[in-house]
């Protein structure tokens, strides 16, 4: 961001920049910028997600499903119950999430799984998968009322029998950027460098991921610097969880794609965005921890990685389609979500239009043992 209403480096991104500084001349010029990311996000008492729960919302830096209201958590409680009461008849049943953040999302689902389907509050735990001892003790405030229902763990442990969730966690996940570098005529990966007075960007030596090879007449058209991304540990994150799951639901809500294994050419800088005071800043290495860094989930890939693993995909597509069908179930059944308010019916379309919510999400839905 920039103009008259820059507030400038906070503290605490002053003392992230002085510690990325020290790591970049330690490792001889310069780090990846998968580093610099998690750095930049999840660094103790000073990466941004470490700052405070506030930066969500209008007040903060952006909106999420769950700043909208409880109606998110309350759909998604419609879509996983008929599973939860399935498996439920044969055990306890958990629903494990990750990246809860301030634990909003939790108390929705587990208060409308209360109100309307209170049979299964004697088999039903719900675990929380956060390595953050800050985040921790946001989720405990907001999860009072459930105290005693509520485990905190340090991943995800196997034979879950239920549900497995994230929202709006993997595109944080710290990931590789890439350029195509004409001379050459390969991908580089972007590393982080400093040059006295900001930030930079610069080419690392390295191997690109040996499916992104391509073919000479796109090779020869593709223009110097162009950019894209790529996440292993969303894919390894995906993989774990989709081993750890004994039977029921993979779920998944975050910005994101369908791509098909070549460069898009509606995005020649690729996805990686920074965001604060909802606005995009103009470069996301300038004042670590003051903005949100993201990039688009590359939804194909995931799904590719739970078939691989045995899992078969319910559904794949926009946030948009899937809350729209849990919708039409809700009219089936009308006892047991509730009347739809004028204030419930805002909120859907906030969370649907592609004008708000429902233009960049998309959901994945991989089942084991259906």
């Amino acid at each position: 961001m920039s103009g008259a209403t820059d507030p400038g480096p906070s503290d605490a991104s002053l003392a992230l920049s002085e510690q990325l500084r020290r790591e970049i001349d330690d490792a001889g010029g310069a780090i990846p910028f998968s580093r610099f990311m998690q750095v930049a996000l999840y660094a103790p008492g000073l990466g941004y997600y470490e700052r405070g729960p506030a930066n969500v919302g209008r007040s903060g830096d952006f909106y999420t499903s769950v700043s909208v209201g409880p109606l998110f958590g309350e759909l998604l409680a419609v879509h996983v119950a008929p599973e939860l009461l399935r498996l439920s008849a044969a055990g306890p049943v958990r629903i494990v999430e990750a990246g809860a953040h301030d634990g909003r999302l939790a108390s929705d689902i587990l208060g409308a799984l209360d109100r309307h389907w209170p049979e299964l509050v004697g088999s039903l735990r719900y675990a929380i998968v956060e390595p953050s001892d800050t985040r921790r003790a946001w989720q405990a405030r907001t999860l009072a009322p459930f105290v005693g229902r509520v485990d905190w763990l340090p991943d995800i442990p196997p034979g879950i029998r239920g549900v497995i969730l994230s929202n709006e966690l993997l595109d944080a996940f710290p990931l590789r950027r890439w350029r195509w570098r004409e001379a050459p005529r390969r991908w580089m990966e972007q590393g982080v460098a400093w040059d006295g007075s900001r930030f930079q960007w610069t080419d690392l030596p390295g191997e690109a991921p040996t499916e992104w090879a391509l073919p000479d007449a796109l090779a020869d058209v593709l223009p110097d610097g162009f950019a894209r991304e790529d996440c292993p540990a969303a894919d390894a994150w995906w993989r774990h969880a989709a081993r750890s799951l004994e039977a029921g639901l993979l779920l998944a809500c975050d910005y994101g794609h369908a791509l098909d294994g070549l460069p898009d050419p509606s995005r020649p800088d690729g996805t990686l965005r920074g965001y604060r005071r909802h606005r995009q800043v103009a470069d996301p290495l300038e004042s670590p921890g003051d903005a949100d860094l993201t990039a688009h989930v590359d939804f194909s890939r995931l799904r590719e990685t739970g078939t691989a693993e045995g899992l078969s995909t319910e559904f794949d597509g926009t946030q948009s389609g899937f809350l729209t069908a849990i919708f039409r179930n809700t009219l089936n059944d009308p006892e047991r979500f509730g009347v739809w308010t004028p204030a419930r019916l805002r909120a859907f379309q906030t969370l649907t239009h592609p004008q708000h919510l429902g233009r960049a999400f998309r959901t994945l839905v991989q089942a084991r043992g259906r």
